[in-house]
Formats: C-alpha cells, structure tokens, sequence
C-alpha cells in the first residue's frame, strides 16, 4: 500500500467517509452488464443454491435449487443458468468490425499483415466480490468436462446439452479476470475499492454492504457507523440487515430458516403431495429471495457511482484487448476445439505468466498517465517527477551525422530515484512517448537530455521540445512495456521442464554373464 493510499485511508477515518484513489475510471463499464450474484450451500463450495442473474436491473431472474444435495436438481439450475447466461454471451459474437494484425507466415517466417475480425464489443459480467469470480472459476471447471447425452448415450447423469458450453465460456471468464486490468469479468468490490479509500482494512472491503456504507454513507451518518450496521446489524428476527453478497450465506439464516424449509421440502418430496411440495418450493424461492435481493441492489448501486467518474483515456485500448480474448474464444468454440485442459503445460503456462506480468505494467504506466492522483503516488514513491522547465540549451550528438539532443533543466520539488544515464519518458499529445536520460542535478533541478520523439530531421519537430515555463512530468518507466522472448513449440520443451517424453525409449543393455556373480 501506496504513501498515499495510506493517507487516504487516515483521511477517510477522519473525514467519516471515503476519500478518492482516482478522478477516472480505470476499467470499462459496459453499457448494459450481466449481473450475476450467487449463492452456494455451506461447506459444499460447489454445490450452487441459488442465483440472481440479468441486464435489468428491476426485472432479476431467481434462479433456485431447493434441495442441493439432488442431482437433478443441481443440473437443472445449471441448465437455467445456461439459457440465462449464454444467450447475452453469444449476443455480441456476430457484431465485427475487420482489423488488420500482422502475423508469422509460415513459409518465410516473416510478420505479414492479415486482416481478421474483431468484435465491435464483448459481454461482460459484474459480480458482487472476489469470491464471486473464484464461484465463476469452479463452476466452469465443474461444467467443461461433463458428457451430455448426445456425447456420450451411455453416460451416467448426462449434463444439459449447454451446460459443457457454459462451463468453457465460466472458464474463459475466469482465467482473463486473472489478467491485470482486464475488464470482463469484475467485482464490485474490487472496482469500488479501486477508486475509493476506505477506513477499513482491505478484508472488510470485500463486504459490499459496508464497502457501500463507506463511500455513500446515508445523511446524518458517519462511514464507519454505517458499515458497522452493514456488517453486524441484526432484526428481531435475529438475521442480519444487510446480507453477505455471496456466495457464502449467513449462518444464522441457515439454521433458523433455510434448513427447516428444506426438511419441508424434502417431507413433501417423500409424501408425494404436489401441493405440498409447490408450497415448499415457493417458501425457498422466497427465502433466497431475500438474501439475493440486498446484494443484487448494491451491486447497481455501486455500478452508479462508477459511472459518475468519466473513464480513463486508455481504458478503450485495454477493452480492445479483452474483445480480442473473447473473439479468440469464440473463434475456439465455433471450431469445435476441445475444452481447456485442467492444467497448463510448461510453454502455456509460461505464456500466460507472461503475459499478465506484462499487462500489469502496462496497467501501472497507464493508470498513472491516465489520473494525476495515480501518478502522484508514482512520484512519492520516486518513480516520477514533475515540475516547470527553467532552460533549455540546445545540443548535437557526436555521430557522423549530428542530431539534436537538447538539454532540459527541470525545477521540481520531486526526489526522483535517478541513477547516471537513467532512462526517462514523457507522454506527447496523439499517444506518442517522448525519451530521455538523466544527466546530473543543476542548481535549478534535474537535467535532461533528449533522446527521441523529435522527428528524424535536423531540426526537432514543433512541439517536441519543451520550451521554458512549460510544466513537464517525467517517469522512470516506460509507457509501453514489452513482454519478454519468445517461448519454444510445447514439443521442444525437454521433459525435465514438463515436455513430452522421448518418443520411442532406448532399449536396455543386454544381460550378460559379467551381471552375475
């Protein structure tokens, strides 16, 4: 945790309400979300009670199992879940725009531009906290595998026909939420403590209610009080105010309510009375209900404060990269590839590490370029300086041919961490990036010597040198991170890394006399 961030949180308990991490939106908010809040039995992390899922907000759809422990009726809430859900998936596959992307062609080797399609827009899912994009995780592990009946006629308990289908797009959802910045799959608690600092720790962030109570808390009433009501206020009826946004349920609610409903759904099941058994379902579906509907609520609720923030200026080229995973997928799916595997081998597993550590500082530069509260926490911390430029004296390198190398002296009250011949970058207007190196420290502050971003002409282009007076922020690092060296074919990879084996293994010596004593 940032200088700052620590001082927003001391400012918060202060003030008795959040304070700001950032005056943009750093992830893309979709127009029109799938919302999807659910609930699991406790101690089964993998047996679903009940879900609200849907793209309105007033209209939810209560998607319930009455009796988890049934079979059927577990996949007949996946089967509902899976008309619920892919419908708004698929919605987006046939809307593209082409798109030209250079890729290796496989007779010359060489990066030649190909055009491909490339979905205009991406579905996206918001769930209420972590833990609900953990549910999301399991539930496509436990989905991609099964057989349904037209796979296999001779399978025990075949599944729906798209519940395989749902359980790779889960999947899919799932590992690219593990993608710094990424934006398909979010919680809500993360979004919102991404932009506010609270007066609490960062495990009580993930408690929506008091998360909420924080940053709006209603009139009269400090942050803290009304987190504390969020979190620990009970009714006569001894349940709580303000239920956990899921998937784990309120104990108390267990045992008080849910677990006689259910031994009266389970008599009715046994005594063969219809009417009985409705009766019971419908008390269910209520009870849920009722503990879905506060977290439903507050997920939109918290979608509206976001939405007061204008979004951040990269955000869109981080969204073109999660519209580019889904149409990938899609791609994947309509070719009739095989589900993901269960595991990674060495080669994948490295190119995803790879690529997250690489989108994270992309995340990182493009945040703090993005929001100058990001950034301040960027020169706190001695990554960044800012100031006003005091001189410029104009230079020439000493090549055959003479380039400019103007020398730029910067006052500022920064205490970069600057090491001789530092790389520094400053960002021009149309997305462009300006290098330099550090020099020494003059009396007026830093001096810098540029390196790039002129243009190649004798003469800098206008504008690419600041002129005295004109405020200038500088960073150590790059505004454009590149991902490492390139990986071998999964069948080079030597089996002490996880490669395949040899494909035909050497034969034994043969058995001589000397083998015996």
């Amino acid at each position: 945790m940032s200088l700052i961030t620590t001082l927003a949180r001391l400012e918060a308990v202060r003030a008795g309400r959040a304070q700001a991490r950032a005056t943009v939106l750093h992830r893309h908010l979709s127009d029109r979300p799938l919302a999807f809040v659910p609930l699991t039995t406790a101690g089964e992390a993998g047996a679903p009670l009940g879900a609200m899922v849907g793209t309105d907000r007033d209209a939810p759809r209560l998607l319930v199992v009455a009796q988890p422990r049934d079979r059927d009726l577990r996949f007949a809430f996946l089967a509902d879940l899976a008309e619920a859900v892919l419908p708004y998936v698929e919605s987006y596959a046939d809307g593209v725009e082409a798109e030209e992307r250079k890729e290796t062609d496989p007779e010359t080797g060489r990066k030649v531009p190909v055009e491909v399609e490339l979905c205009t827009d991406a579905p996206q899912l918001l769930v209420p906290s972590a833990a609900g994009v953990e549910f999301v995780r399991l539930l496509g592990r436990s989905m991609r595998f099964r057989r349904t009946a037209e796979d296999d006629p001779d399978t025990p308990y075949p599944a729906p026909a798209r519940v395989p289908l749902l359980g790779r797009w889960l999947t899919h959802y799932g590992e690219r939420s593990r993608v710094p910045g990424s934006s398909l799959l979010l919680p809500m608690t993360g979004l919102l403590s991404r932009h506010w600092a609270t007066g609490q720790s960062h495990v009580e962030d993930q408690h929506l209610g008091a998360l909420l109570a924080w940053i709006d808390p209603p009139e009269g009433e400090s942050g803290a009080e009304a987190a504390l009501r969020a979190e620990t206020g009970r009714g006569p009826d001894g349940l709580l105010c303000c239920p956990p946004a899921g998937p784990a349920t309120d104990p108390a609610f267990d045992n008080r309510l849910l677990a006689p409903a259910t031994a009266r759904y389970d008599a009715a099941r046994a005594a063969g009375s219809p009417a009985a058994l409705s009766r019971a379902e419908a008390e269910i579906r209520d009870l849920l209900a009722s503990q879905l509907r506060p977290s439903w609520d507050a997920l939109w609720r918290g979608a509206d404060l976001l939405r007061t923030l204008p979004e951040g200026a990269r955000v869109a080229d981080r969204w073109k990269r999660d519209r580019w995973s889904y149409t990938g997928h899609r791609d994947r799916v309509r070719a009739g590839e095989p589900p993901q595997p269960k595991r990674d081998d060495a080669v994948a597993a490295a190119q995803k590490l790879a690529v997250r550590e690489t989108a994270q500082a992309r995340l990182d530069a493009q945040e703090a370029l993005d929001d100058p509260l990001v950034m301040a926490e960027r020169r706190v911390a001695g990554e960044a300086f800012a100031g006003r430029v005091t001189e410029v004296e104009m230079a020439y390198s000493d090549a055959k041919v003479p380039r400019p190398r103007p020398l730029v002296t910067v006052l500022t009250e920064d205490r970069p961490q600057l090491a001789e011949s530092a790389k520094v970058y400053r960002a021009l207007a149309g997305g462009k990036t300006q290098t330099g190196e550090f020099v020494s420290y003059a009396p007026g502050g830093p001096v810098v010597r540029l390196t790039g971003g002129m243009g190649r002409g004798k003469v800098p282009e206008e504008g690419s040198v600041p002129q005295e007076g004109d405020h200038v922020c500088w960073t150590l690092f790059e505004h454009a991170p590149r991902g490492g060296p390139e990986l071998p074919d999964a069948e080079a990879v030597p089996w002490t890394h996880g490669g395949p084996p040899a494909a035909v293994a050497e034969a034994p010596d043969p058995v001589t006399d000397e083998d015996f004593v």
